[in-house]
């Protein structure tokens, strides 16, 4: 009897091994004669060969790769081939006009057909991750990745939390304490004045899929009833958000200005700073020390800043620009003498033609200040570190790494018609602004766009 469970033990783990190794085989697709940066390193891999099987890279070669009859095969002429782009600070619900619009008059329907417009832009402009930094909820992601729309690969933070009067109070101004608001009711918001509260809004938006949260720690320019200096929230109730965080493995982002509240966020766990203006080399000790990152709208150093409408026609708003400009005008040496890892951000609110006019102006200053090579890390592998912030758990994309070109990481690819290194324009840079006539649907300068081994975009010639 012994003998017989014995062979039937033996006979049902052999049949188990040959039905998986039966199993349907993940498509290939083969790049040939590329050029590859691989989102670390100051130099091109020439004439190189790139395998994807499935949705992850398989294997990188310099001669040319055994693949099956059935495989794709892409010839890349020569073009550079890099990692999908990841923008680290986007705003895909927020349409604008401005924020009271947004709380008077607008529907679920409209912040969902602009996010859903949004997420196609994104990824025509060759990004294939975005962390969105408040006001979308874990729905457009299932959407995304369910197929029913295009887009890239998301990690949403929730409802934006804010004190009552701080940076995300988006009320009516006449609207009494713990009054509803749209934004309350969609998610998109939530005013927090506790710890308790803290961590309520905080735990609800994992519940509606928040990868990581978002703090609002500091005030802002163009927002109503905050300057620019305000230091909202103790260190308690942004070390609950970190707390919150941390049970779910993942993280908080804080919207912060000014020295003392980039420094507070720091040292209650905050592991990713939102704008960070007031960035010295103190900070970056601390940073450097914590393993934490940032991110930073560079067109808040743009010398047309103060002629935006939203700013110049508000009074309040011009009188903080001026203000904060003057306050941050060291941003860029001190970033430049003490560097720290630094993610890119666009944080636009507005029309998906204004979005995607403003993300090839960041595109543009980035080279400006920075130069090539540290734009391209910029915008690839250092993008990817914050991505796994989220955690082991709380990651929707765990199986590969993010922003690189590496054996294991994802299929995120794209084609450039040139060298970035060498000629940064090949990305989808803008050099205008608010006077930028609009841009096409997708840079012709980026030539396929894969994002999980599916193309989106090939304009290259068969």
């Amino acid at each position: 009897m012994n003998k017989i469970i014995a062979l039937f033990s033996a006979f049902t783990a052999a049949s188990s091994f040959v039905l998986a190794d039966e199993g349907p085989l993940k498509p290939q697709i083969v790049f040939n004669n590329v050029d590859i940066f691989n989102g670390t390193e100051n130099k091109l891999y020439k004439d190189h060969y790139v395998l994807v099987e499935g949705n992850l890279i398989k294997s990188i070669s310099s001669s040319a790769i055994s693949v099956r009859d059935d495989a794709l095969v892409i010839d890349g002429k020569g073009k550079t081939l890099t990692p999908g782009f990841i923008e680290n600070h986007a705003h895909l619900m927020l349409m604008g006009p401005n924020l009271p619009a947004m709380e008077a008059d607008k529907t679920w329907e409209d912040f969902a057909i602009h996010g859903s417009r949004m997420a196609e832009m994104y990824l025509m402009q060759g990004f294939t991750t975005v962390r969105d930094a408040g006001g979308a909820n874990g729905g457009l992601r299932r959407a995304i990745d369910g197929g029913d729309i295009i887009g890239p690969r998301f990690y949403p933070s929730g409802a934006f939390l804010s004190t009552r009067g701080g940076h995300a109070d988006f009320a009516n101004f006449s609207a009494p304490v713990g009054a509803e608001t749209n934004f309350g009711r969609l998610n998109l918001s939530q005013e927090v004045d506790s710890v308790a509260e803290v961590k309520k809004y905080g735990r609800n938006n994992f519940r509606m899929g928040a990868t990581q949260l978002k703090y609002m720690q500091s005030g802002g320019v163009v927002s109503a009833f905050d300057p620019w200096q305000l230091l909202a929230g103790s260190p308690e109730e942004i070390a609950a958000a970190v707390e919150v965080a941390n049970s779910y493995g993942s993280y908080v982002m804080a919207h912060s200005y000014r020295k003392e509240a980039i420094l507070s966020a720091l040292e209650s766990g905050v592991m990713s700073i939102e704008h960070g203006f007031a960035f010295d080399c103190d900070i970056a000790k601390v940073m450097n020390k914590k393993g934490a990152y940032i991110t930073t709208n560079l067109t808040a150093f743009d010398p047309g800043l103060l002629d935006i409408p939203a700013v110049k026609n508000v009074p309040s708003s011009l009188a903080k620009a001026k203000s904060a400009t003057e306050t941050f005008r060291n941003y860029i040496p001190n970033m430049k003498k003490c560097p720290v890892k630094r993610g890119f951000q666009t944080d636009c609110v507005g029309s998906v033609d204004a979005c995607n006019i403003q993300i090839a102006y960041e595109k543009h200053l980035n080279h400006e200040f920075f130069g090539a090579f540290q734009s391209m890390v910029t915008l690839t592998s250092i993008g990817g570190e914050i991505s796994q912030l989220s955690g082991d758990f709380t990651n929707p994309y765990p199986e590969g790494k993010l922003g690189v070109i590496e054996v294991g990481a994802y299929a995120d690819i794209l084609l450039l018609d040139g060298n970035p290194l060498e000629d940064f324009s090949v990305v989808g840079t803008g050099t205008k602004w608010f006077d930028a006539e609009p841009r096409p649907a997708s840079p012709e300068t980026i030539r396929l766009i894969m994002k999980d081994g599916v193309i989106y975009k090939n304009t290259l010639n068969p």
